[in-house]
């Protein structure tokens, strides 16, 4: 419009210069008549929109073709609607899952304008469309969420949920013109207190956890060491016995050897232990006193050379 009036304020200043002033004054007001006809009587309709005529608040026709098209002037007005996708953001909220645990879901719900008549008579615009969409898709969520455990819901039956929930709301949106693409939750997740305490929870069932294993590998560290006492024990017990035993053979043996020995020369044998004995206790600066009588000194009094 303010195109059309910059044009028609050009033309008639040209016309204002060029021509008489009466007749000037009459074809510069015809043409500014005729432009803002022509400006009320066309109007565009972009790709991305589409468009309701209406006469006196009535419907005329439904444009969705985009281009250049006509009405009446003054009469008939062109209202004009989204024909993309739209998103619409809802702030987090808290529902009960299948467990009556808590659980903070941020969702987003794509939409478009299916019927821009029905649209325009239910809704009229955007805003009230998101009055109408968001407490239908809160309540469908809220029901088809507490039919699900978390693990469910943050699982690989998330989409799953999800595509019912588009499902459920989709009939009930279709009266307001509204088609429903699909409902997508972005972020599930525990509310801040009762994950804290959640957190707090695990940690304890890990050191309880702990301290059973710590439990259990003491229990088996000391069941190895008394087995290894045992068989130290063990070991030690028939080393002593086998060591004995070959002890008891090599005194025997040696007893044996001394009394066939003692038995073949009594006289050399009593002569070679009192040797061994002097050798044993006869060392230098050693002082013996002994008695006439005496076994040793026998020895020693016949070892003087008889003159």
């Amino acid at each position: 419009m303010a195109v059309v009036v910059i044009i028609a304020l050009v033309v008639a200043a040209f016309f204002l210069m060029t021509a008489r002033p009466v007749k000037a004054v009459i074809t510069v007001v015809v043409m500014i008549v005729a432009l803002v006809l022509v400006s009320q009587a066309v109007y565009t309709v972009d790709v991305t929109k589409q468009a309701i005529l209406l006469q006196f608040g009535k419907h005329v026709r439904t444009v969705y073709q985009p281009g250049l098209h006509f009405k009446v002037p003054f009469i008939q007005k062109v209202t004009l609607f989204e024909k993309r996708i739209l998103i619409s953001d809802a702030f987090p909220g808290e529902y009960l899952d299948l467990d009556k645990k808590r659980l903070e879901v941020d969702h987003v719900t794509r939409w478009r304008v299916e019927d821009p008549l029905e649209f325009y008579k239910s809704v009229r615009d955007e805003i009230g469309a998101l009055g109408r969409l968001q407490p239908i898709v809160l309540s469908e969520l809220r029901d088809e969420l507490a039919l699900h455990p978390i693990v469910e819901i943050i699982g690989p039956k998330r989409e799953q949920i999800m595509d019912t929930v588009a499902i459920r709301v989709a009939p009930k949106v279709e009266p307001f013109g509204i088609e429903i693409i699909d409902v997508r939750i972005k972020r599930a997740d525990l509310p801040g207190e009762v994950r804290d305490s959640v957190f707090a929870r695990m940690e304890a069932e890990r050191q309880v956890k702990a301290k059973k294993y710590r439990a259990q590998g003491e229990e088996q560290a000391l069941e190895i060491r008394a087995d290894a006492d045992k068989e130290k024990t063990i070991i030690l017990a028939t080393a002593y016995e086998q060591s004995e035993t070959l002890r008891g053979e090599g005194d025997a043996q040696a007893t044996a050897v001394y009394a066939a020995a003692f038995e073949q020369d009594p006289e050399f044998y009593a002569f070679l232990r009192t040797l061994e004995a002097y050798e044993n206790f006869l060392t230098q600066d050693t002082t013996l006193v002994l008695s006439s009588d005496s076994e040793l000194f026998k020895y020693l009094e016949s070892s003087q050379p008889e003159e």
